[in-house]
């Protein structure tokens, strides 16, 4: 198991952010971070990088943490899950490459293979047991079987798998050209529903519902829709502007628009939080259709984000996301994660107006 070098423990130099001071991760990646994920079981926490390493980090109870191990691809990772156990944890990366990480044993092997970068991966715990998915710009969707080298299943996507999630049995898979693939883990090979995604521009993430009734899409354009699978339901469906600033107080029609990188579901309440390009987080309650909080604008970018299992901790990368490609890498962009403890008046859905 290697470990990583510096001191072991560290409260590290907390950023302001908000009224707050969040506390920043120790030693953390050297290049840019591009997908965070917390144990289902404990407060480990695992962060894929484009320095092609997978780290994990033990965060203790007054926030400190400790980097606990690391484990490399042969590109860069470009996403990281933990299987329901908390045991395993699964990465895809641009070597075209998924990898399991035992961390009882410290090894790692490779158990996922596509013929371009694999764009996601995600962990389905089904009534007969664990299956990995993975999600690629080969075009393709890979369900594997970790006792076997060989997918279980492929499944043709419609273009390049750009973001997929899981609430099981709702699986929701966002491609290039604004398709958008709904499957019913019950039937994981055959495609549920297909559509378009309800915003103009091009999907950067889906996120499920807990409920497992939904999904949320953003778009690189600031913008995020309220999708419910069954048609009952489509009155609930909305989208709404975020991620956006206005070009200056005399040009208010002419707004900055920002990419919406990630979007993840709070594991208790079923708010939700965004994060963008512009630097900045917001926490919402859907069903209310309000904003619960904003995050002042960090120095940078925010790629990823997560809640741990018990929602109580708010885990988020500051570093270059990608949005303005290779000519927007310049030199300085900080790496950092953060952690922010959640106050219930964050997280809590706001009483229903009567």
């Amino acid at each position: 198991m290697s470990f990583f070098g510096g001191a072991s423990t560290s409260t590290a130099a907390a950023t302001a952010s908000a009224t707050e001071k969040d506390i920043e991760v120790a030693d953390p990646p050297g290049d840019s971070i591009s997908s965070l994920a917390f144990s289902p079981q404990a407060d480990y926490l695992a962060v894929a990088s484009w320095d092609n390493n997978v780290r994990i980090y033990e965060v203790g109870a007054n926030g400190q943490t400790q980097g606990k191990a690391m484990y490399g691809h042969q590109g860069p990772v470009l996403s990281v899950c933990w299987n329901k156990e908390g045991n395993k944890i699964l990465s895809g990366g641009a070597d075209n490459a998924g990898r399991m990480f035992d961390v009882t044993t410290g090894q790692s092997s490779q158990v996922a293979q596509h013929d371009a970068p694999i764009k996601t991966v995600r962990w389905i715990e089904t009534p007969q047991g664990g299956i990995l998915a993975t999600g690629s710009w080969d075009k393709t969707l890979k369900y594997w079987d970790l006792r076997s080298p060989s997918p279980v299943s492929t499944v043709q996507l419609p273009e390049r798998c750009y973001t997929m999630d899981v609430a099981y049995p709702l699986m929701v898979v966002g491609t290039a050209e604004r398709h958008i693939q709904i499957f019913n883990l019950t039937n994981p090979t055959t495609v549920f529903k297909s559509m378009v995604s309800p915003l103009k521009w091009q999907t950067r993430v889906v996120s499920c519902f807990p409920a497992a009734n939904g999904f949320a899409v953003g778009s690189v354009e600031g913008r995020v829709a309220i999708q419910y699978v069954e048609e009952k339901d489509s009155s609930n469906n909305f989208s709404f502007k975020c991620h956006r600033r206005d070009q200056s107080p005399t040009q208010k029609d002419q707004s900055l628009v920002y990419a919406v990188n990630d979007i993840t579901f709070h594991p208790v309440h079923g708010t939700f939080s965004t994060c963008g390009s512009d630097g900045t987080i917001n926490f919402w309650d859907k069903d209310a259709r309000t904003r619960l909080k904003t995050f002042e604008p960090v120095p940078g970018p925010v790629p990823a984000t997560g809640f741990n299992r018990t929602g109580t901790i708010f885990a988020y990368a500051i570093s270059y996301d990608w949005s303005k490609g290779h000519s927007g890498m310049t030199p300085g962009h900080p790496n950092k994660i953060m952690l922010h403890a959640c106050k219930d008046d964050e997280v809590k859905r706001k009483p229903p107006k009567r």
